[in-house]
């Protein structure tokens, strides 16, 4: 079976159908994009995650290009770099989408996302305006966050009937995020999870990890996926090994057991769980 066939999809808020296993591109240099993405993509892989901040929209764009596959059966996302240089008002946040699309050559975005809430500049609800007219427009699929906190997706709920689709967050064994996400499932968003691996040795390297993974006869890091994936998150793995690509799309053949999730839950136990990236709360570039 094509492996394209075995990722489920996950319906967002408004109806539109995204693959739960995706390919993130974080720190991949533009010039290794586009072979990233094209291995990913002949792995069979079909949602791809970018950002204007990471540079690298255009080897994304080439990859997609080179594929050849219908732009109906690919996924693309990508998010505003809202960084602290501008004042965000709804005329520079039309100008970064349509340069992004420029970038990426496409006509429309599967879906656009608010990359960080920087909450010390209080413009994030001006942004999500823009963005309510880019998701009138059609030219994006479906509009969401990134990084944001509970009382960021409330307030938008207190200004604007429209609900992010997804918020895309570190989320891992070691970071379960567990409060947040219950805010996500009163809400009606999905829970994507950047990072997913706990970048890597962090995570899987823990015996907790290694003892489930042989009771499969899987790698760490297709037992992590199974975690997410079990309880409905979106996870976009990134590497750009095509081994590893592929190996991170082979997650379809198993199944973890009630102990097994206890024993990757038991890893994020505790208040805060283990945060890896940046704090959204203090996070302004």
């Amino acid at each position: 079976m094509n492996p394209a066939h075995q990722v489920p999809s996950i319906t967002l808020g408004n109806g539109t159908a995204m693959p739960q296993l995706g390919f993130g591109v974080w720190q991949v240099p533009d010039g290794e994009a586009e072979r990233a993405v094209g291995t990913a993509l002949e792995a069979g892989y079909r949602s791809v995650d970018t950002a204007a901040a990471y540079g690298n929209e255009e080897g994304t764009g080439r990859a997609l290009a080179a594929s050849g596959l219908p732009r109906e059966e690919l996924f693309v996302t990508t998010k505003l770099w809202n960084h602290a240089s501008e004042t965000w008002k709804r005329d520079n946040v039309l100008r970064e989408f349509d340069a992004s699309l420029d970038r990426l050559g496409l006509d429309y975005l599967d879906l656009y996302l608010i990359h960080w809430p920087r909450p010390m500049r209080d413009d994030y609800l001006a942004i999500w305006h823009a963005f309510e007219e880019i998701a009138a427009s059609g030219r994006a699929r479906a509009v969401g966050v990134s990084n944001f906190r509970a009382e960021d997706l409330r307030r938008l709920g207190e200004v604007s009937p429209l609900v992010p689709a997804v918020n895309q967050v570190e989320l891992h064994p070691l970071f379960p995020q567990r409060e947040l996400r219950a805010v996500h499932a009163e809400l009606g968003v999905t829970t994507e999870a950047w990072s997913p691996l706990g970048q890597g040795k962090d995570l899987l390297s823990l015996p907790e990890v290694a003892a489930v993974a042989a009771r499969h006869g899987r790698s760490p890091a297709q037992v992590v996926l199974r975690w997410h994936l079990q309880q409905g998150i979106v996870a976009i793995p990134k590497s750009v090994t095509p081994a590893r690509i592929r190996e991170n799309l082979d997650v379809f053949g198993f199944a973890l057991d009630a102990e097994d999730m206890a024993a990757l839950d038991a890893l994020g136990a505790g208040p805060a769980g283990r945060r890896l990236g940046p704090d959204p709360a203090g996070f302004d570039l």
